[in-house]
């Protein structure tokens, strides 16, 4: 069928759900730096600069692609949905992890972010029809358990929470919701797609923004933080976007939203290498154990209605 054509065409059999794995994991690589690099940039960048500045790199970026490949524009009912993406991953995550990252160590940040995988489950299961068996739930509710005991270790204790704790939950909240109705609609406009446009949606919100954060505070950083910043607009906010939509498209999106249980481990991995934050043996244990309830996870079996969806683009192409 023709990009051009407003013809429904016949539905192609999903691929296999290891592809959608695969993907999911090639987009929590590239997410599990976002955390260390900000840290890396706050250095020398006010986090709403970091925040919103970003988020207006990523749009250039998705609209030269949009524009190169003269992509259909979405429909009113799907730019109202694409503005819930943009409110949860495009405005709400990288600000309120920018404002976390002033204040606790990048190490911190990624365990609590651990509670991610269940947070979108729910939102998936709240958004969707796809309906999680007993065991399913019971490994991912394990997988949070582990992510909060790890955080806990890192903090203290478990009643020793912050202000950069608070942030990070509501970015939790702000991304679970973001990536189950992004995953919906990459499987009706593509995953690229989906995130570009928005990104476009966000766009002048956050130039407004940037503005003002750079008139507030100029920005003085060095060539590395500007590089770590860099990532965060060209990979963390736009490129990652690609893989991760594409796994969640192809799904189960309870399923494949699991994978960001090795999120933490990663990040903790980079945190060690790149800001020698150290690394005690209760984090490696809490590491393993994370890593292990996701395994157990992504294998249980979803008792899912297939809903009838149009033909993606990408699946068109």
């Amino acid at each position: 069928m023709k990009e051009q054509s407003s013809v429904i065409a016949h539905v192609r059999p999903l691929l296999s759900t290891p592809a959608g794995l695969w993907w999911g994991l090639l987009g929590v690589t590239a997410f599990s730096f976002t955390l260390p690099f900000t840290r890396i940039a706050v250095g020398g960048l006010s986090p709403l600069f970091i925040g919103s500045g970003r988020a207006v790199v990523a749009a250039l970026l998705a609209g030269i692609a949009l524009a190169a490949t003269r992509q259909r524009p979405p429909t009113v009912t799907q730019w109202r949905r694409l503005a819930v993406v943009a409110g949860g991953v495009v405005a709400g995550f990288p600000l309120l992890t920018s404002f976390a990252m002033t204040t606790t160590p990048a190490s911190h940040g990624a365990v609590v972010i651990g509670l991610l995988p269940a947070a979108t489950a729910v939102a998936v299961v709240l958004r969707t029809r796809e309906r999680p068996n007993r065991s399913f739930w019971v490994f991912a509710v394990l997988g949070a358990a582990a992510a909060v005991v790890f955080a806990a270790l890192q903090n203290g204790g478990l009643g020793a929470l912050h202000g950069a704790d608070l942030l990070l939950f509501g970015a939790v909240l702000a991304a679970a919701i973001g990536y189950a109705e992004g995953g919906l609609l990459a499987r009706e406009l593509g995953s690229w797609q989906t995130v570009s446009w928005a990104l476009i949606v966000a766009a002048p919100l956050m130039a407004a923004l940037t503005v003002v954060s750079a008139l507030e505070q100029p920005p003085a950083a060095t060539p590395v933080q500007w590089l770590a910043f860099a990532y965060l607009a060209a990979v963390s906010m736009f490129l990652g976007f690609f893989a991760w939509y594409r796994g969640l498209a192809i799904g189960p999106m309870a399923q494949v939203s699991q994978i960001q249980l090795v999120q933490p481990v990663m990040s903790i991995a980079w945190a060690a290498l790149l800001l020698r934050e150290p690394i005690g043996w209760a984090t490696a244990v809490g590491g393993l154990a994370v890593v292990a309830c996701a395994a157990l996870a992504v294998r249980t079996r979803l008792k899912v209605r297939p809903p009838n969806r149009p033909t993606t683009r990408e699946e068109e192409s």
